[in-house]
């Protein structure tokens, strides 16, 4: 499996993560519980890797959280929102 990697960044969704939960006033921790209750396992620091950049976030996750928003999956993907 080839890992998006810019040398930056280990994925592209996580500034918009972090500026629509914002937006939201959500905790990474509130948003991580709701997304459980969906079925999908995420905690406090998982938010905070995809945030950051640090971590890798495969296609079902970019969906989930596409949703939990209420965008599209193109929106959460764009360089700016």
């Amino acid at each position: 499996m080839k890992i998006y990697w810019n040398g930056k960044s280990k994925n592209i969704i996580g500034n918009n993560v972090k500026k629509l939960r914002k937006q939201r006033k959500i905790s990474q921790k509130a948003m991580a519980e709701k997304l459980q209750l969906n079925g999908f396992e995420f905690s406090d620091l998982t938010i905070l890797r995809i945030e950051q950049g640090t971590r890798f976030v495969p296609d079902y996750e970019v969906v989930a959280i596409a949703e939990f928003f209420g965008v599209t999956t193109d929106e959460l993907m764009k360089t700016e929102l």
